[in-house]
């Protein structure tokens, strides 16, 4: 090598010991770009001598190591693959001997974008200074762009949209990030996997999301069925995470935030108790942190149905879940200026599910267009005293495009749904009593609205949990019982509160518990 090249790819011997003071307080990309950034030349001798084993955690090294054609990761939520994965991305494509380009797609297109951006992160880190992701139309008849990373070997890594199509008939590397959260992710392997037959092989790296999912799939296979595909399988819990070491990495930046954190002083067992104090339930417990997939077959509704109708996109966060305070009113809760033209004339129907001292009251909001339904808040009140939920139902019953609001009138729900109706009118308002076969008669048409794709919800890890905990079961003698499981944050409250936002959405003719309305 040229010895202007080695003097430019040396590094200050003065900068290392502040780096690797800073790698293990960890310490974010631009602290180490910025005081890394002035020894790299300008094209860069790419990421390659970057110090990996000083900056990334033992099983992140396991998988940049890993010269295999495809790798598998399951692993917990959190724990720094997405940053380990585009550092490895990085790598390879910017290689002066690379001959692929590379094809990224995670669970939507944001999450794509931003993978693409921690890419850019690492290839000025390694001294691509121009590094910056560009847009670029790859199908203008299709309609698909992508944000382009090139390097100057004349390769790019490409970040796509979550749309499967968008892998059709591209060669190269590919890289599903957070796979089994992708609702389409069974096509997505079929259309992406001839793409590297050429070369440039396939790394599928997510949490799980269901036994059902083809994510699970995968893993089985290579588990327990010979591996016939020939991945490399990694799995990392967060158990493996923490004893490798992430404790003392999520210290650094807590430190850096407040040097006052009284984290700063927890121990391994005190992190983890804390991160399963703050999931919804076990079953999200296990699956997202454990690598223990949620069991389609007990619950009535899969993992893959209900992500099927939940927003993506720039929609993901439009319409967000609201909890407390009780007094919330329509103007704050964005029934009114917030919601799109559409939003304010077309009809609104609302479900309540009421509780009081342990259980959730839920007020579920949406629209009806077309064939689809449509939440456009979901109210989650918990302690609030019943003048205080009856407030915030007030607020928008009042609305004058609030068409029907379905409550539930079993035990303490009765007083509450009288009210409404004194108030309202029973043409506005409609008590409904939970009996096992209306149980029944609410839970099969929220199935059928998923399987129908003619809802739409939040995506929200405490809705997913409530629809996840309903099970259907058998008694004794014959008849069909649809419960849900107790937690600490409810019996699945919102998702009897969607049924009966999906029952008020039914024409009056075809509504079978008028009957049973005060």
């Amino acid at each position: 090598m040229p010895a202007a090249s080695a003097a430019k790819k040396a590094v200050n011997p003065k900068v290392e010991p502040r780096m690797a003071r800073m790698r293990k307080n960890g310490a974010s990309i631009r602290e180490i770009r910025e005081i890394r950034g002035d020894e790299r030349g300008g094209e860069g001798e790419g990421v390659s001598s970057f110090a990996v084993a000083e900056f990334f955690l033992p099983y992140q090294v396991r998988w940049i190591k890993d010269g295999s054609r495809k790798r598998l990761m399951e692993k917990s939520r959190q724990i720094g693959m997405s940053l380990t994965a585009a550092y490895d991305l990085v790598r390879k494509t910017s290689s002066e001997h690379n001959l692929y380009d590379a094809w990224v797609t995670s669970r939507d297109e944001l999450q794509a974008q931003l993978f693409g951006q921690d890419c850019a992160n690492w290839a000025r880190i390694g001294g691509y200074r121009g590094a910056e992701l560009a847009g670029k139309i790859i199908d203008a008849k299709e309609k698909i762009s992508a944000q382009a990373l090139p390097f100057y070997n004349g390769r790019a890594i490409y970040s796509l949209s979550s749309n499967p199509n968008a892998q059709a008939g591209k060669r190269g590397r590919r890289v599903f990030d957070e796979f089994a959260l992708n609702p389409e992710n069974r096509l997505l392997y079929s259309i992406g996997q001839p793409g590297t037959l050429w070369g440039g092989g396939m790394d599928i790296i997510s949490t799980h999301r269901g036994t059902g999912n083809f994510f699970n799939e995968l893993i089985n296979e290579v588990k327990h069925k010979g591996n016939p595909k020939g991945f490399s399988l990694h799995t990392v819990t967060i158990l493996d995470a923490v004893k490798e070491g992430l404790l003392d990495k999520l210290k650094g930046k807590w430190r850096e935030a407040d040097p006052g954190d009284d984290r700063l002083q927890w121990k391994d067992d005190d992190f983890l108790q804390s991160l399963r104090n703050e999931c919804a339930d076990e079953e999200t417990w296990q699956q997202e942190f454990l690598c223990q997939p949620g069991d389609d077959e007990a619950a009535f509704l899969s993992y893959d149905l209900i992500a099927s109708c939940e927003y993506q996109g720039e929609d993901r966060d439009r319409w967000p879940v609201v909890g407390g305070p009780p007094e919330t009113s329509a103007e704050r809760m964005g029934l009114t200026g917030h919601w799109p033209p559409a939003t304010r004339h077309s009809p609104l129907f609302i479900g309540v599910d009421v509780g009081r001292a342990h259980d959730l009251t839920v007020i579920w909001v949406g629209e009806k267009m077309g064939d689809v339904r449509y939440t456009r808040q979901v109210l989650c009140l918990q302690n609030a005293t019943f003048d205080a939920q009856e407030k915030a139902l007030y607020d928008l019953l009042a609305l004058p495009n609030l068409r029907r609001c379905c409550i539930d009138q079993t035990g303490i729900g009765r007083q509450f749904a009288e009210r409404a109706i004194q108030r309202f009118g029973k043409s506005r308002v409609e008590g409904v009593h939970f009996t096992a076969q209306v149980k029944e008669d609410l839970a099969y048409p929220v199935k059928a609205a998923f399987e129908d794709k003619t809802v739409r919800i939040p995506n929200d890890r405490f809705i997913r949990s409530d629809l996840r905990s309903i099970r259907k079961t058998t008694t004794a003698s014959g008849n069909l019982r649809f419960e849900g499981e107790k937690t600490r944050d409810g019996h699945a409250d919102r998702f009897w509160a969607l049924a009966l936002w999906l029952h008020a959405t039914k024409e009056p003719e075809s509504n079978p518990f008028f009957a049973q309305v005060i």
